[in-house]
């Protein structure tokens, strides 16, 4: 018997087809606060929380998009929706506080923003700050307004939101979602659904997955389903075999030994950044700049280089640090470096039967990094150029030089002429200035929607000059 707990009820899930969303699913069965406005996880409409392990508490309340997640990856987890935090009689802080304040107009995205909003209400760790440590994406109360960055409003405006955001105060005495943080969330199920020629796994094990994969290759593998779910909702992909790798413990390591650092394949964007809790600068940079926290919530490392994009932005970061990936199959375990993994326009050196496990970085760090994302917007965005930046520089000379590129090829690439360029030479503004021209022809950039190759190209070389300025800045030099 297949079960999802929601708003504190168990609901059957059998004769579910495969493919079906927990949007969907939610709908089906009358809970129609979350909505589908883009069905590719960009507006936040459809969120919902998912009882998730937390760092500072044994269970986390965590935002989700419902429009990307198949509802067979589920089982046995526990929901709560927009209608479970309160009703219209009994209203949740959340829910008074963006009603009182003006924050809702048409209502068609108040759900998602109120679910995202109290995933952040719950989150261990938000305390008041002192005066002297406010900026405009925090407020008094501590609330990071980035946990709503991925919900869009197309009326009200969001001033009105934020004031809810900040106007909220702690869980009071009693709160049963507050209460509920002190357990561990369930764990996850051994699942098998059938229905209509497909079928869902979420197997016990690596070896099992491996065992799979071994025999049926062509299996879709899931874990945040932030890809795959675009796929389903928009080009109609609906995969035979779909199988969930995204809760197996050998590929949630996390570990900061003497030499590397090491990043399970199936930790989520989120989990790794409040893990790091800023080691890794580079990373620091790039996370916030990385689609949305909803987004965040779901999508993991291993995911981003699976999918062999040329615009997944952690694909940048890893080129500059000189990262190793460890693929994994029946056959045994294989390291390769980032810089060698991709090998055309969404293809890579992966095997049909392997996994990625662990992703590698290895120590020291370069001390000089930056990512730079140029898009249309500053956040929730997919980029039209990106770069990311590690350099060593000793007594006025470049050392050591790595530079990663998206955008800008059929594949991330690293900008190996242009680091040729820097290294050994004087850190100046003449020899940065003679690199970023040697950086503005790198790639083969193109002409499409988001930009065109031209443009492309001068953000290059814009790029090496700004991460010029921004190092003297950085070292108290005015520019």
């Amino acid at each position: 018997m297949s079960t999802i707990k929601v708003n504190g009820q168990n609901a059957m899930l059998d004769g579910v087809s495969v493919h079906t969303t927990v949007l969907d699913w939610l709908r089906d069965r009358g809970l129609t606060g979350a909505k589908e406005g883009c069905a590719e996880g960009e507006c936040g409409a459809c969120s919902v929380l998912v009882a998730r392990p937390g760092l500072e508490s044994a269970t986390e309340w965590t935002a989700i998009n419902a429009c990307l997640l198949s509802v067979a990856s589920l089982e046995g987890q526990e929901i709560v929706t927009s209608e479970g935090l309160g009703t219209s009689n009994d209203l949740h802080p959340v829910q008074r506080e963006i009603a009182v304040r003006g924050g809702s107009q048409c209502g068609f995205c108040t759900p998602g923003f109120v679910c995202s909003m109290a995933a952040e209400y719950y989150r261990p760790g938000r305390t008041a700050r002192a005066a002297d440590r406010h900026d405009p994406e925090h407020g008094p109360n501590g609330f990071d307004l980035n946990a709503l960055s991925g919900n869009l409003c197309r009326c009200t405006g969001y001033r009105p939101i934020r004031d809810a955001a900040y106007a909220l105060g702690g869980p009071e005495a009693g709160d049963v979602l507050a209460a509920r943080l002190s357990s561990p969330p369930p764990a996850p199920a051994v699942t098998r659904l059938a229905v209509a020629g497909a079928e869902f796994l979420r197997p016990e094990s690596l070896d099992e997955v491996l065992e799979v994969l071994a025999e049926q290759p062509r299996a879709r593998i899931v874990a945040g389903s932030t890809d795959v779910g675009v796929e389903v909702n928009l080009r109609g992909a609906r995969d035979s075999l779909v199988v969930a790798v995204d809760r197996l413990a050998e590929l949630r390591e996390f570990e900061i030994g003497r030499n590397e650092i090491k990043l399970g394949a199936a930790l989520t964007l989120t989990e790794i950044e409040r893990r790091l809790t800023g080691r890794v600068p580079l990373l620091e940079q790039l996370f916030p700049q990385f689609a949305s926290r909803l987004i965040r919530n779901g999508a993991t490392i291993g995911g981003n280089l699976g999918t062999g994009s040329p615009i997944g932005d952690t694909q940048l970061a890893l080129l500059a640090l000189d990262a190793s990936i460890v693929l994994v199959s029946r056959r045994g375990e294989r390291a390769v470096p980032v810089a060698d993994y991709f090998t055309g326009y969404r293809q890579t050196l992966k095997a049909p039967d392997e996994l990625i496990r662990t992703v590698m970085l290895p120590l020291p760090l370069a001390p000089f990094t930056a990512f730079h994302k140029i898009a249309k917007r500053r956040l929730n965005d997919i980029s039209s150029v990106a770069v990311a930046y590690a350099l060593d520089i000793e007594d006025g000379l470049v050392r050591r030089a790595m530079i990663g590129l998206g955008g800008v090829a059929a594949t991330p690439l690293r900008a190996r002429a242009t680091e040729e360029a820097l290294v050994g030479r004087a850190w100046t503004e003449s020899n940065v200035h003679e690199a970023a021209i040697v950086m503005a022809a790198e790639g083969t950039p193109i002409d499409d929607h988001r930009a065109s190759a031209s443009y492309r190209s001068a953000m290059l070389g814009q790029s090496l000059r700004r991460f010029y300025a921004e190092h003297l800045a950085a070292e108290g030099v005015s520019v």
